[in-house]
């Protein structure tokens, strides 16, 4: 499963428009745009927790 960077979330999917855009993909919940994803459930659920309480620090885990 992938998860969003900045929010954790699983609601990611592949950016549509241009065909430079194939390796782009975005979050529903928060508008990520970029081609890293997290795999790691366990980190995803900490940066969720992360987000969700809204300290506003973007920091990597």
């Amino acid at each position: 499963m992938k998860f969003c960077p900045k929010c954790g979330s699983a609601e990611v999917y592949w950016a549509s428009g241009l065909p430079q855009l194939w390796s782009i993909w975005e979050c529903k919940d928060c508008g990520y745009r970029g081609a890293l994803l997290i795999e790691d459930s366990e980190l995803a659920t900490k940066i969720r927790e992360r987000y969700l309480k809204g300290d506003g620090k973007e920091k990597a885990i």
